[in-house]
């Protein structure tokens, strides 16, 4: 059995998988999504244009057709033995999952907007180079600008805006500034073992904000550490190999990091979900959730640095939150104890007894309300 990823060094969430493929040491290939691939194999199987795509080949007469980065991590942990990203222990798991969502969902945005404000050109020529390689340059070129107009406009829906772009660069730096120091001490998050949030993280801090030049330059020279942590984290060098903390311990990096999580993008989800709740009570009969539910006013930044602005109202992340609430719901006595504890200690004790409006699925690829 063996697994093709289609994707794109360019591609934030392709970075995440092909890592976590690397470490897992599963036999796959990689196919560039190019817009015959895409034509070809892409839309007829997940039914719109969306990368990084997976097909296990498990033996069926099509194999098996994964989209989402977190369900193809999930698939793969199912499928393959040996060692796991999620760590066994209550604190750690919990934290692994919120970080995930954490790099997956709020790096999101230095990631885009450190692309579009700083590397552009790099990013257009990547985009040509992926659609169409059999083209000359300039040919590439010209054929990537509707892309390349497509995601750099889509940057406003992150709550990238003039009026965001120094809060937005205020809280990137401070947050490499903690994770470079964290690494001083530890190979990953969580000890010497890759886990579910350092592959969550990997997306956004290799596929644009390394490789991408200007921002790779300033990822080096500011958090040397976190640079190194992104190449490793990508081609490791000891595939299955590295453990988790003994006796569930948090370093005191990784606190930091949550709590960046619950004062910069809880707010957000907990607007969200308030969103989500208004959406189906006004659509009881819709099963489909739109990929934006429409505007509001959110906080950006860190400390002094924060600031309100406009942003859209994505509720995928939700979807991942749900992963949060369900493992804490699956725990009890001393163990959500000790989860709840965690929740208090970083600011996110909302998520003690927070629940969705109801509960969220991704049937034939697409965010929907469950069944």
């Amino acid at each position: 059995m063996s697994y093709t990823l289609i994707g794109a060094p360019v591609s934030l969430y392709t970075g995440k998988v092909r890592g976590y493929l690397r470490w897992k040491n599963v036999p796959f290939r990689e196919e560039m999504a190019t817009r015959e691939v895409y034509k070809r194999t892409i839309l007829p199987r997940v039914g719109w244009s969306v990368i990084p795509v997976v097909i296990h080949e498990d033996g069926s007469e099509d194999g098996v057709t994964l989209q989402d980065t977190t369900e193809i991590i999930d698939h793969v942990e199912q499928a393959e033995p040996g060692p796991s990203v999620y760590p066994d222990t209550v604190r750690q798991h919990l934290a692994a999952l919120i970080l995930e969502l954490f790099g997956d969902e709020w790096l999101v945005i230095p990631a885009m907007h450190y692309r579009w404000a700083y590397n552009r050109d790099f990013a257009h020529r990547e985009f040509g180079a992926m659609q169409n390689p059999h083209l000359p340059a300039q040919e590439q070129w010209d054929a990537a600008e509707k892309a390349v107009a497509f995601f750099s406009g889509s940057i406003r829906g992150l709550g990238v805006n003039p009026d965001s772009v120094a809060a937005i660069e205020d809280a990137y730096e401070a947050f490499l500034a903690v994770f470079d120091a964290h690494l001083a001490e530890h190979d990953f998050l969580f000890g010497s073992r890759p886990s579910i949030g350092d592959f969550g993280f990997l997306g956004p801090l290799y596929a644009h904000l390394l490789r991408d030049p200007e921002s790779g330059a300033l990822m080096r020279r500011i958090a040397p550490r976190v640079a190194d942590w992104a190449e490793r984290c990508h081609a490791p060098q000891h595939a299955l190999t590295g453990d988790f903390l003994p006796d569930d311990e948090i370093p005191s990096g990784v606190t930091a990091l949550l709590r960046q999580f619950a004062a910069q993008q809880l707010p957000v989800l907990m607007d969200t979900a308030s969103a989500l709740e208004d959406w189906g009570k006004a659509n009881p009969d819709e099963v489909e959730i739109p990929r934006i539910l429409g505007f509001h006013k959110a906080k950006i930044g860190r400390g002094a640095s924060v600031v309100e602005t406009d942003r859209a109202i994505i509720p995928y992340p939700l979807w991942m939150l749900q992963r949060v609430t369900d493992y804490l719901c699956g725990l009890t006595g001393e163990d959500r104890a000790e989860a709840e504890e965690l929740l208090r200690s970083i600011g996110a004790q909302q998520l003690i007894d927070f629940q969705l409006p109801f509960r969220l699925a991704r049937p034939h690829f697409k965010l929907s309300r469950a069944g």
